[in-house]
């Protein structure tokens, strides 16, 4: 299980109630940069600045404005928009049930695990029978004076809540107009057989983040005074269309 939990509450369906407490199930370790002065290498602080005055403008003179049209703003206060922010809530409202194949992961967000807070059967019994039916509770609940739609799912034996985009922060794969081009049975079978070849179990931990190692050796490098030098990008080309049974039988040849 993760580590201390960031916030507890409980499930909700129909009159069935399961306490819950969420945790994080993500990481992200990413090197962080600060902006110094290059002359002295002290931090720099951000500034807000008047585009017209070209000044400083303190905290207190500052206001929210939503635009409406070019220099026509909506000023709004920091009161009224905490008027208008959700109300806190325990409770994680399942709206309805859903066949979990039927989630395009397009609408899918950031995931949490969600241990029990204390010896349930609820629990369990709710985590069996989503795995049982392969299926996933849409819902909804308010943490931190924010408002999310979520997945209740299954992972292995452990419940877990992933955050859910609306639909019209999606955008549909048809804008893309995808031109559609005739393929031969030869190619068809040749491709499958190269990823045929290439297949294997997904192990997350074979795979390094390339560009974060790449940073680290970077700056162990310049710390210890050593010379940097720039390397040039490396620009592949598209396989031509009429080269791609000739790549596709050169590659298998090379995994075979």
């Amino acid at each position: 299980m993760a580590g201390r939990a960031i916030w507890k509450g409980h499930i909700r369906f129909g009159d069935v109630t399961v306490p819950v407490k969420l945790h994080t199930a993500v990481q992200q370790d990413r090197i962080q940069f600060h902006l110094l002065h290059r002359r002295d290498h002290v931090k720099l602080h951000q500034q807000m600045i008047c585009a017209y005055e070209k000044t400083p403008v303190p905290p207190e003179e500052q206001a929210r404005g939503f635009e409406l049209e070019e220099r026509k703003y909506v000023l709004v206060d920091q009161s009224e928009l905490e008027q208008a922010a959700p109300q806190d809530s325990r409770v994680i409202e399942v709206r309805e049930f859903v066949k979990t194949a039927q989630i395009d992961p397009v609408f899918l967000e950031r995931m949490y695990y969600l241990g029990p807070d204390t010896a349930s059967e609820g629990y369990n019994t709710l985590a069996a029978t989503l795995k049982e039916m392969n299926m996933s509770g849409i819902c909804a609940w308010t943490m931190r004076r924010r408002s999310y739609l979520g997945a209740l799912q299954i992972n292995g034996k452990v419940l877990c809540l992933s955050t859910l985009r609306y639909a019209d922060e999606v955008i549909a794969v048809k804008s893309l107009e995808l031109q559609q081009s005739a393929l031969s049975e030869k190619e068809l079978k040749i491709a499958r057989d190269l990823i045929e070849q290439l297949s294997a179990p997904f192990q997350p931990w074979k795979f390094e983040n390339e560009h974060q190692k790449k940073l680290r050796d970077l700056i162990d490098k310049k710390a210890r005074g050593e010379k940097i030098s720039a390397l040039r990008p490396k620009h592949l080309r598209p396989t031509a269309p009429d080269k791609l049974l000739q790549v596709l039988e050169a590659s298998l040849k090379k995994v075979a």
